[in-house]
């Protein structure tokens, strides 16, 4: 099977977010049949859906891989839980959250997998990241950039850029 190019947004808001991050960034690059082409910076952003909690560190990964769709999410779940992620509360805090944004052009509605992942054009915290790293990407379904979508999007929350540990 030829190598697909795919999107993984990351964020966590729980114990260290910025190393959670990093670490979920490692063992992504450490899973067989996954490379990553590039990362964007981290960025502190303000929570999304209206749950009080911690502000979230975010980032996006761009990664080439031979790993069909389900097998990709099933192998970032895998991290997920490794990792010590539990699922309590929508929107709420999480240790590590490992989103497939988009998997080339591919449009999917399945029982646990939507892509392009619902809603990307509503959220800041994921196009700043995404724009970083695949500015002129166009979303399959709204067959605008990622830059376009950013500069159209409605959502007024902070994302800004941190200095990154590594």
């Amino acid at each position: 099977m030829p190598h697909t190019i795919a999107y993984i947004g990351i964020g966590s808001n729980l114990g260290t977010p910025e190393k959670n991050c990093i670490e979920a960034i490692e063992k992504i690059s450490s899973t067989k049949n996954i490379k990553i082409i590039s990362r964007s910076s981290f960025y502190q952003t303000e929570p999304f859906g209206g749950v009080q909690q911690d502000w979230f560190i975010n980032s996006a990964v761009k990664i080439k891989t031979d790993l069909l769709p389900m097998n990709l999410l099933s192998a970032l779940l895998n991290i997920e839980s490794v990792m010590g992620r539990s699922r309590e509360e929508k929107w709420g805090p999480r240790l590590i959250d490992l989103d497939l944004l988009f998997y080339d052009n591919l449009i999917l509605r399945k029982k646990g997998l939507t892509l392009p992942h619902p809603e990307i054009q509503k959220r800041k915290f994921v196009l700043i990241p995404m724009d970083e790293i695949a500015e002129n990407f166009i979303h399959p379904t709204l067959k605008k950039t990622i830059k376009t979508l950013l500069q159209e999007s409605p959502d007024v929350s902070v994302v800004k850029k941190i200095k990154s540990l590594i």
